[in-house]
């Protein structure tokens, strides 16, 4: 008989957030991670930086793990998320949302993984070398450059994101790779259309090859928008793990904790450079659903899926046992 989750059953789970893109300069963010008992997350180095940008955002982040090392650890394997859920700490993945750092240099894949990075989207937004961005006027797939930079990635041992890549360029890179992919924070468009959202077919391919989609707390992807609290998340994950079942879902929640509006606004630069207008305003503060503002609150997506009827075992697979899953079968220990 399953039974329901119970705090303890939380702190004894892996608890893998698939996206944080936050403001790593705030200690806001590091004592929310530490409250909410988070085991390792995604955390987001790259969106539109170049290769010595890159270094500089990997040299910083050692500083921390040697500063902090008391609540933070570089996660590199597998083993390291198990050291750091024993240890009490988060461990941090350095991940990045666009393959620009490489610059047109498929070399450059092997020295940033041996510098630490162990997650990368191929594109944000718009097109760069590998292929095309979600927003992108047209979308012919991956490039030359793309097939070869998945192929590396596999060879590596580094987990490839489609988060916000246009919808060929996800198809291609999920038939291409011969590692499972994921799509680390993105929702159904079915369940809202938007084009950050990912269409059904895509979402159970995805599946089907064994890959893993993170559902995305973020409010502009959610059907209430800035009006949406914990139920709504709630909603979007359910929708997720019925279209593709419970092994395939897991937590990617797009948090900005203490990123400025101004931050926001550069995300939409054409190229990262050209500013140019969002189609709706956010508020400023942005925040996240109501009762999921920060890492803090992630107990309450355990707590709200137990009222669901979710067993304890189908939570701690969602939480991050599905994650830690797709890792084992994409990294290299």
């Amino acid at each position: 008989m399953n039974t329901p989750p119970s705090n303890q059953d939380y702190e004894n789970s892996i608890v893998f957030d698939a996206l944080n893109t936050s403001n790593w300069e705030s200690s806001n963010v590091y004592d929310s991670l530490s409250e909410g008992n988070i085991t390792a997350i995604n955390a987001t180095i790259v969106i539109w930086e170049n290769y010595q940008q890159t270094i500089q955002a990997i040299q910083r982040w050692q500083e921390r793990f040697t500063s902090q090392s008391d609540t933070l650890l570089n996660a590199l394997t597998v083993n390291d998320i198990k050291t750091a859920k024993d240890s009490k700490r988060t461990g941090v993945i350095l991940g990045w949302q666009n393959a620009t750092p490489i610059e047109n240099d498929l070399n450059n894949l092997t020295r940033f993984y041996e510098l630490g990075v162990r997650i990368i989207q191929l594109t944000y937004n718009e097109r760069n070398l590998l292929g095309n961005g979600c927003y992108e006027r047209r979308d012919e797939g991956l490039s030359h450059f793309g097939v070869d930079a998945v192929k590396e990635m596999n060879d590596l041992g580094i987990l490839i994101d489609l988060s916000h890549c246009g919808d060929q360029t996800c198809y291609d890179a999920i038939e291409l790779s011969e590692k499972p992919v994921s799509i680390t924070h993105s929702n159904s468009r079915e369940f809202f259309d938007h084009p950050r959202n990912k269409p059904t077919e895509m979402i159970k391919l995805l599946a089907e090859k064994g890959g893993v989609i993170g559902a995305n707390a973020f409010p502009p992807f959610l059907p209430k928008g800035f009006n949406s609290t914990i139920s709504d998340y709630i909603d979007a994950i359910e929708d997720l793990v019925d279209k593709v079942g419970v092994d395939h879902v897991g937590i990617g929640t797009d948090f900005t904790q203490d990123q400025s509006n101004k931050w926001m606004d550069e995300l939409f630069y054409q190229q990262g450079t050209k500013p140019k207008k969002r189609a709706k305003p956010y508020p400023n503060p942005v925040h996240h659903p109501q009762g999921l503002e920060n890492p803090s609150k992630l107990s309450s997506v355990a707590t709200e899926l137990s009222n669901r009827g979710y067993s304890a075992q189908d939570i701690g697979k969602i939480l991050g046992g599905n994650w830690m899953k797709l890792l084992k079968a994409t990294w290299t220990d």
